[in-house]
């Protein structure tokens, strides 16, 4: 009979313990979700922006609740896709009419990366 690989047998009594998974997407997101409300914030201290500030708020509370394990992993999924689509629109608006990169250009260059690299490495 052959030992298997968590098997006390051959192993010395030792167990062989799962590899620890790191979820590169959830990493991803909780990163951008760091940036929005540093991106409110920054707007609202140097132009007074409050809408800058609480429209960030709100899609990073959202998009916290998606990372909290209240909604079903694939309602989540497209939750966090339908927001960053949203935010991503928002963004390229703000370029559109401001035609400055910063902050708009970078939060929008930001969220096509966050979109792009959750559904490529999606699990």
């Amino acid at each position: 009979m052959r030992a298997g690989g968590n098997s006390k047998l051959g192993r010395g009594g030792k167990l062989r313990q799962p590899a620890v998974v790191h979820n590169f997407t959830n990493t991803v997101l909780w990163v951008y979700i760091i940036l929005l409300l540093v991106g409110g914030l920054i707007g609202f201290f140097k132009a007074n922006s409050r809408v800058s500030l609480i429209s960030s708020s709100v899609f990073a509370a959202v998009l916290v609740l998606t990372q909290t394990g209240i909604f079903k992993p694939s309602v989540s999924l497209m939750l966090v896709n339908v927001l960053l689509a949203a935010l991503l629109v928002v963004f390229a608006i703000r370029l559109a009419k401001t035609k400055k990169f910063m902050p708009s250009g970078l939060m929008l260059v930001l969220t096509i990366l966050a979109l792009a690299l959750r559904n490529i490495f999606k699990d």
